[in-house]
């Protein structure tokens, strides 16, 4: 009998900006690209108006913005281009994605909270707050599989792993955790949709990514040998931003 093979790990490929310029498919995967940090900026806008919370980094987003009298949005981008000033020191690559997604998730986001309504009511609250947090994974892995380059937080998680030598995953724990204490200390929105949030969107991923990775097969017309590269899957604290 024969065994129908279960999807297997997402290969994702850490390439330059100049092997992302020439890498197969670009147009298909700036398309996905695109895709995803729209859906993922959507969610992320439609976990807020449920009124039960937001994700991590929105919540301090959410309170700077109400201090300083700015969007979400705003201020969404304007801390990805702080973050994104550290990516000097700790020697990341930026990315076709990083820039994208630095400005395109913040913009998304007030789009989001422009079109959709306050949550009514509990019902409506958390039937919000699920959505948001399954469209979030889809559309994380969407993006992440059309393998154009990380986040601006992804790449503080990976570089600051790099400098203390230590794991991705509780480098991210912490980086969380302190933005999430601080923008709750300032007024944001904690809420049980942030605890959803943190404990669904790394398994949804997960389970997305196989199915939604273009893979790497050329770089300016030559093929990429498989053992060039490293195999390695999202971490289930790991975020697109």
């Amino acid at each position: 009998m024969t065994r129908v093979p279960r999807p297997s790990a997402a290969r994702l490929d850490n390439l330059s900006l100049r092997d992302q310029l020439r890498v197969d498919r670009l147009p298909l995967r700036a398309l996905q690209m695109m895709v995803g940090l729209t859906g993922f900026g959507f969610s992320l806008a439609l976990l807020l108006e449920s009124g039960l919370g937001g994700a991590p980094w929105d919540v301090l987003h959410t309170a700077l913005a109400d201090r300083l009298g700015l969007t979400v949005g705003t201020l969404s981008v304007s801390v990805s281009f702080v973050v994104l000033l550290l990516f000097l020191p700790l020697r990341e690559r930026i990315g076709i994605g990083t820039i994208a997604n630095a400005i395109w998730v913040g913009v998304s986001i007030d789009l989001g909270m422009l079109v959709l309504p306050e949550a009514g009511g509990i019902p409506l609250g958390v039937t919000m707050m699920l959505l948001a947090v399954v469209l979030n994974g889809i559309s994380g892995a969407v993006y992440i599989g059309a393998q154009l380059g990380a986040g601006p937080r992804d790449g503080l998680m990976t570089g600051l792993g790099r400098l203390l030598n230590r794991p991705v995953g509780p480098v991210r724990i912490v980086l969380e955790v302190i933005v999430l204490i601080t923008g709750t200390l300032l007024g944001g929105p904690l809420g049980v949709g942030t605890v959803v949030y943190a404990l669904g969107l790394g398994p949804i991923i997960q389970l997305t990514l196989p199915h939604v990775t273009i893979p790497v097969r050329t770089v300016n017309g030559r093929a990429v040998p498989a053992p060039a590269r490293t195999v390695s899957e999202p971490s289930p604290g790991a975020q697109p931003r």
